[in-house]
């Protein structure tokens, strides 16, 4: 179906680029991502004006184990100039394979660009002063407790299998760029942005900005980018088929269909963890409740049967 110069941001989860199964080689990350912007250049034959947004989390995993392996014979790079250097690397990757998609199937007059995107948090935010974002390596809870004692992390135990950092994730405010992201996306070009939910900063009272050792979650700052660039469509690609209650249980049930109170009713309910489903639904209940008209999740592969309504959760007003 045809669809008149609807704006939509599309957020792409970490499965996208980095498969768990699978080496986590910078041919097999191209080779992700080349079948996952598949869907994006259907958007674009049906007529969308879009934004795209990605997660970033092993590829920080691994900048963090350089710099920690290099300790010492070259300078420490913070969290901030990381996942900077994580959006700038995967944009251009995403950004290759999509006009390479876009070339193949008759697309490629559309211009695609990536921006490296700030995005102003509270510096006051509780997540801050309460880190439980883990990030990086596994370890003993003997090393990491001297990572604690040496470095200054803060360190959790990680499920069975070690301790990792944990890091405060402050809600975004402001994708700081975003007038020039709107004004791209609503001219027609694509716009790789928010990249891993964008590089944390907060504002001075005098408005000078500074970075803050923090990381954001890529489907809040998706649902703020959609906020601030006037998006209709916010689109949660994942590994998960559908918003389900129960999930993993014998009476799981599957929701293709919510409204937006019915999902805030069964976040507070407990129903979608904040290590997996809630953010997601999180993230879509704030881009609705701030002037969005439809929130999909869905699983990656199945992203044009979910378009259609065959598979995924739609999200609606009330």
């Amino acid at each position: 179906m045809a669809v008149k110069s609807r704006i939509a941001v599309v957020a792409l989860g970490g499965n996208a680029i980095s498969s768990p199964d699978e080496p986590d080689t910078i041919a097999n990350q191209f080779s992700h991502s080349r079948s996952a912007l598949q869907g994006v250049a259907e958007l674009l034959q049906r007529g969308y004006k879009l934004a795209i947004t990605h997660g970033n989390g092993p590829q920080v995993g691994n900048a963090l184990l350089r710099v920690e392996l290099a300790h010492g014979r070259t300078p420490d790079l913070p969290l901030g100039v990381i996942v900077a250097d994580t959006e700038g690397g995967m944009g251009y990757m995403i950004e290759q394979c999509l006009q390479n998609v876009l070339l193949q199937k008759g697309l490629g007059h559309v211009e695609v660009v990536t921006i490296v995107s700030q995005v102003v948090v509270d510096p006051n935010d509780p997540a801050l002063l309460a880190p439980t974002k883990f990030v990086g390596q596994f370890y003993t809870q003997e090393e990491a407790q001297q990572k604690a004692r040496e470095v200054g992390w803060t360190v959790k135990e990680n499920g069975s299998r070690g301790w990792r950092r944990v890091v405060g994730s402050p809600m975004p405010l402001e994708i700081l760029n975003h007038s020039v992201i709107r004004q791209l996306v609503h001219a027609g070009h694509v716009v790789i942005s928010a990249g891993g939910g964008g590089i944390p900063v907060y504002r001075e009272a005098d408005g000078w900005l500074e970075g803050i050792d923090a990381v954001i979650d890529k489907d809040r700052a998706s649902a703020v980018l959609g906020r601030d660039i006037d998006a209709q469509d916010l689109f949660i690609l994942t590994a998960t088929p559908t918003v389900s209650l129960n999930f993993g249980k014998p009476d799981q049930k599957d929701l293709p269909r919510l409204s937006v109170s019915e999902a805030e009713k069964y976040l507070t309910a407990g129903q979608f963890p904040s290590g997996s489903m809630g953010p997601k639904v999180e993230a879509a209940i704030k881009f609705l409740r701030e002037g969005g008209e439809r929130v999909l999740i869905c699983d990656l592969a199945r992203f044009v049967e979910s378009l259609d309504g065959h598979s995924g959760t739609w999200i609606l007003p009330d």
